[in-house]
């Protein structure tokens, strides 16, 4: 892993590690995978938080956990698109709006993580420089991979909300490359969300029997 600590190059005098090179356009190869409903973008994801903790590990605790959650959700990302319910009639996940108890209970659960998630950090300042954007991020990561891995239209959302603090905390701690690709992950989740959210309202429509698929 020492070659993945190096510094790959340096852009706009800005160290580019390797590590937080690959992780991230994993990441991005990730998020479109998950945009064409693909189940490959579970592994994708999968190895892009392996390499993003190798980054992390030791400078942000808070990023470097966020990875392991980041895993372990996509283990069961994986496990749910597999299932083989809730399909479209191409055969690749069925997407929704979630409902409003959905909501709510996505909302209320962020905002509790979060300063759960916060008080920890500043109980063991060792674990972040900065809890509460560091437990934002963490916990905002894990509703948004939680709404896509049950196909909600949301997921968008909130991967829109983790990328406005995740940009300026990534540059502010000299992973640039980090940054420079988040503010793609925005024009991708705009796109994303568009694509879905048009795809659920087709999804929704009854199939009248007899009619053409």
């Amino acid at each position: 892993m020492s070659r993945l600590d190096s510094e790959a190059f340096v852009l706009f005098g800005q160290h580019i590690i390797w590590s937080d090179m690959v992780g991230n356009i994993l990441g991005l190869i990730a998020l479109a995978l998950g945009w064409w409903r693909s189940v490959w973008t579970w592994p994708v994801q999968f190895l892009s938080g392996v390499i993003l903790f190798t980054a992390f590990y030791g400078h942000l605790a808070g990023s470097a956990g966020k990875q392991v959650v980041v895993m372990a959700v996509a283990l069961y990302g994986w496990w749910q698109w597999n299932r083989g319910s809730g399909r479209a009639e191409d055969g690749r996940i069925s997407v929704r709006f979630a409902t409003w108890r959905e909501r709510a209970a996505m909302i209320a659960a962020a905002a509790a993580g979060t300063v759960a998630v916060a008080l920890i950090f500043k109980a063991y300042p060792s674990l972040s420089w900065d809890p509460w954007p560091d437990a934002y991020i963490f916990v905002g990561t894990i509703v948004a991979m939680y709404a896509q891995a049950r196909g909600m239209v949301e997921f968008w959302f909130a991967w829109l909300l983790v990328d406005l603090v995740g940009v300026p905390l990534n540059f502010a701690n000299g992973y640039a490359f980090s940054g420079f690709v988040y503010v793609i992950y925005g024009a991708l989740v705009l796109w994303g969300m568009r694509d879905w959210w048009l795809r659920s309202r087709k999804d929704a429509r009854p199939v009248l029997e007899g009619a053409p698929a």
